[in-house]
């Protein structure tokens, strides 16, 4: 049994795919909430509680669609569904563009989450093509796609949003739709006839996958902490963009050059940082001081009175953006070698859920405690909430690895003989 196709080609294509969806998600951030109010006639406020329903129509179809679209590729290949993902997101944002009420709008984000969800042939294509000791090397070139376009796109949307709030629309589905011409060009199949299988439903289930980690007790409180860590986090692209340009009255660009920053920020810590600062301090107190720095940064967010000021606190980040690796770390040593993919399936589903829970939650209060007859006005709140939620999972991410430690212990430590008995007789 052979693979089709591998190459460095096809490595690039893969990148650039999801590059080009990970821009088209920034590239819109900057612009929304000004999209919104003119489809709308909403004030910011009002227009924040849509864009927190078009976030979770967006999170949920990539829940659901994400396993679907993988198993649909183990079926019928990775190359026709890959290339239909990008035509359908390229078509996508020319709806959205052209949308001429909030409902296309959210017809757009409901395409736009399907068809996002197509990282999943994207990385069993990667994993067709790669040799086990190149595997992860490739991985890690591609997942670098996902924090250049978090700093690429949101730029872009901010100085396109200048000539108007529908045209980084169009750019984004001009990048899709240049995509899928030359993805049809240069795109191999890399999953030959004899390697695939039947679609069968139940295997393309997300909900499956979360419920396997009920398997690993020691794992729970470890991924409970996680998930609100991850639900915090959510305000950031939920909210920033409303919350600044209410409170400072930034303009689209300048939203989306802070979005660039903390993007570049994140970059730095999690790609420069994790090399320097976990092997010193250690995972666990590494986790502890980015929660720390994260609660501090989000509460600075929601105190601060000065546009400045919102970049002083973003560089929190640079500790902050260390949880979720050194989290992780902490759960993968807490369960067998055998089921790491089953715990990154998990966390990954854990993800989904925070962002499908996180949006409308964030965008709720702060659309409530920014309108003019709200009893007490305080913009801030949704980021409050978020300094809250990482509060949580400090404690119980304490209590987790105190529980996980205790039990390490117990598992290392000889059984000791009863008061009066005898130890056993050696074998």
């Amino acid at each position: 049994m052979t693979r089709v196709t591998s190459g460095r080609g096809a490595v690039l294509f893969i990148f650039i795919t999801v590059l080009v969806d990970t821009i088209g998600l920034g590239i819109i951030l900057p612009v929304l909430p000004e999209l919104i109010m003119e489809l709308t006639g909403e004030g910011l406020s009002r227009a924040s509680i849509y864009g927190g329903w078009l976030w979770f129509i967006y999170a949920v179809m990539q829940f659901f669609c994400a396993p679907v679209l993988g198993n649909l590729s183990d079926r019928f290949g990775r190359r026709p569904v890959i290339l239909f993902s990008l035509l359908a997101l390229g078509l996508d944002y020319l709806i959205m563009g052209l949308a001429p009420t909030i409902a296309w709008l959210f017809v757009g984000r409901t395409v736009s989450g399907m068809a996002g969800a197509s990282y999943s042939p994207a990385y069993a294509y990667l994993a067709d093509i790669s040799p086990p000791e190149k595997r992860a090397q490739n991985f890690g070139i591609v997942g670098a796609g996902f924090g250049m376009g978090f700093i690429i796109g949101p730029a872009i949307g901010g100085l396109l949003g200048e000539l108007g709030p529908r045209a980084p629309f169009f750019a984004a589905a001009g990048f899709a739709l240049l995509n899928f011409a030359f993805g049809c060009l240069v795109l191999p199949e890399s999953l030959a006839p004899e390697l695939r299988r039947s679609f069968e439903l139940r295997r393309a289930n997300p909900l499956g996958t979360l419920l396997q980690m009920r398997k690993y007790p020691a794992v729970i409180g470890l991924a409970a902490a996680l998930f609100l860590w991850q639900l915090g986090h959510q305000v950031l692209p939920s909210t920033w963009a409303f919350y600044t340009m209410l409170k400072f009255r930034w303009s689209e660009a300048a939203v989306g050059a802070s979005l660039a920053f903390v993007g570049t920020i994140m970059a730095v810590g999690q790609g420069v940082l994790t090399r320097v600062i976990i092997p010193r301090l250690g995972e666990r107190r590494t986790a502890i001081a980015g929660l720390v720095c994260g609660s501090a940064g989000y509460l600075g967010y929601a105190f601060a009175t000065r546009g400045w000021m919102m970049y002083a606190w973003m560089l929190s980040w640079l500790f902050a953006g260390l949880v979720y690796p050194s989290m992780n770390a902490n759960m993968s040593r807490q369960i067998p070698a055998n089921a790491q993919g089953e715990l990154q399936g998990g966390v990954a589903c854990l993800f989904s859920v925070s962002s499908i829970v996180g949006p409308p939650l964030m965008t709720q209060l702060f659309g409530h405690f920014s309108a003019d007859q709200a009893p007490l006005r305080f913009p801030g709140a949704a980021f409050a909430c978020a300094a809250l939620l990482t509060v949580g999972s400090l404690l119980l991410f304490l209590r987790a690895i105190r529980s996980a430690g205790a039990h390490a212990t117990v598992a290392r430590e000889p059984m000791q003989p009863a008061v009066g008995e005898r130890p056993p007789a050696p074998t």
